[in-house]
């Protein structure tokens, strides 16, 4: 069943609100705040999961309390139509929190998140073997949010 298009209904949104911003709520407890049993709730969810809506479950960590205090914007500009490589290292680096293929400006855009600037120096480093590269260094994160949350 995974991969078909699910019609989400309001109450779907609901669950998927509720789970986004703690996803391990009981479902009883969802169930109370929606007004519908917790086994109703429990259903809905499996559904949810099985035709791929849900994809995972994560969790967020406050990377400042890990010494993890440099996030940077990195865009790539690769030297080669090969990218192979270069997105198998992507897949393998822990400080890489995301990469996009984009049109416009460079190849990928990037987020890291390193403990010092000496990590971020050697990761550039790496790097320069794929492309050329622009950095913007985050001063303060303003916001985050689930995607679920913007609809």
């Amino acid at each position: 069943m995974k991969g078909i298009n699910m019609e989400l209904d309001n109450t779907d949104i609901q669950i998927l609100r509720l789970l986004s911003k703690n996803s391990r709520f009981q479902w009883k407890d969802i169930g109370e705040q929606i007004h519908m049993t917790g086994q109703a709730v429990g259903n809905r969810i499996k559904k949810l999961e099985e035709s791929g809506v849900i994809r995972e479950y994560s969790l967020v960590v406050n990377e400042m309390k890990l010494g993890l205090t440099y996030t940077a914007f990195i865009i790539i500009y690769m030297k080669t139509a090969n990218h192979e490589s270069f997105i198998r290292l992507m897949n393998e680096r822990n400080e890489v929190i995301e990469v996009h293929r984009v049109s416009g400006e460079g190849c990928y855009h990037m987020k890291i998140i390193v403990e010092s600037q000496e990590k971020l120096n050697l990761f550039l480093d790496k790097i320069l073997e794929y492309g050329n590269y622009t950095v913007h260094l985050s001063i303060q994160k303003i916001k985050q949010q689930n995607p679920v949350n913007a609809t």
